[in-house]
């Protein structure tokens, strides 16, 4: 089998945030695990920039505009929450990029079975024409509509397993269907989107997914979550690529959010969406988003990574059905998704 192809940049250390808990020692972090297990044996690659023209297929070129204006004049706050310095419009081009050469890796002529995306800054609170929550581009949707305009994608599906809603890619496809977006997150937090009353507009009514969960949530809870709704989901939507928006700041250890994932939790939620993309015959991509303890930022990448690369089929798990999850569960069946009955 060939090696899975791991993308990154080292323009992701130029996005300067300061003491800001999304700052350039995550990357490091990672990247030092990863090093000192000689990359899990993944074919590591430098990710090109982002043609502009694939990020506005997903973002208006006055929003990429306004962000390449902010840092050159030297950067500062869109908001409270969101930061950049001159080297950021370069470190984000990068982390689109990237998302861009996974799927080419994943659905071009290599038809490498996984991969992944290990960029900052991250994407997924990203809005079509608002930067916040840390990120600039959506760098996942940016991804999916790739995989759809230029590999001709019929259908992608997205999985946000980061404790925080992802608004963004949740309303840049809220009225399609060709892309499903599912996300597990605590609630209440911030950004306060993602009730599990939207299921998306229009055409994508059903297509949009949200399973919030009260803090003290743990691998009982997101395994079930994933074993029993995001699971039967892929193989009711038939996608021809499954994408992770993967995010570390579930866990016990983490300082912005109150769930109490374990490393082994995370291990696990990768093995069942290994399991289901091998089941469906088609690739997995992973996208890194957020995580802000270092150390369990980085034993949750090398995990996942881990579980996402082996050559041996993912281990078994015997996950039973949470009540929340059963609870999502008929609700989806007795709604857009009779066959999750």
């Amino acid at each position: 089998m060939p090696a899975p192809v791991l993308l990154h940049h080292p323009s992701s250390l130029e996005h300067d945030t300061g003491g800001h808990p999304e700052n350039a020692r995550r990357i490091v972090a990672i990247e030092r695990a990863l090093s000192e297990r000689d990359w899990l044996g993944w074919d590591v690659r430098l990710s090109p920039a982002a043609a502009r023209s694939t990020i506005t297929a997903i973002h208006p070129p006055e929003h990429v505009d306004r962000i390449e204006a902010l840092c050159r004049a030297g950067g500062g706050m869109i908001d409270m929450d969101t930061i950049v310095s001159p080297g950021s419009f370069e470190a984000a081009l990068h982390a689109a990029g990237g998302a861009v050469a996974l799927v080419d890796a994943l659905l071009g002529p290599e038809r490498l079975p996984a991969g992944a995306s290990l960029h900052r800054p991250p994407g997924h609170h990203a809005e079509p024409a608002h930067a916040m929550g840390f990120c600039l581009f959506d760098n996942i949707a940016i991804g999916a509509q790739h995989a759809l305009d230029a590999h001709g994608a019929r259908r992608v599906m997205i999985f946000d397993w980061d404790v925080h809603h992802g608004n963004g890619t949740n309303a840049i496809f809220h009225a399609r269907d060709d892309v499903l977006f599912c996300s597990i997150h605590q609630s209440p937090l911030y950004p306060g989107t993602g009730p599990a009353s939207d299921t998306g507009s229009g055409p994508g009514e059903g297509f949009t997914v949200n399973m919030p969960v009260p803090a003290g949530s743990g691998d009982a809870v997101f395994l079930s979550h994933v074993e029993h709704v995001v699971a039967p989901l892929a193989r009711a939507y038939a996608p021809d690529l499954l994408l992770v928006s993967a995010g570390y700041d579930a866990h016990a250890d983490d300082p912005l959010a109150s769930c109490v994932v374990t490393d082994e939790g995370f291990a696990g939620m990768a093995a069942l969406m290994r399991a289901v993309a091998l089941e469906l015959g088609v690739p997995l991509g992973i996208v890194l988003e957020g995580g802000y303890d270092l150390g369990a930022l980085s034993r949750g990448v090398v995990a996942t990574l881990a579980v996402v690369g082996s050559e041996e089929p993912p281990p078994a798990i015997d996950v039973p059905v949470h009540p929340l999850a059963l609870r999502v569960q008929e609700r989806l069946a007795g709604s857009h998704w009779p066959a999750l009955a």
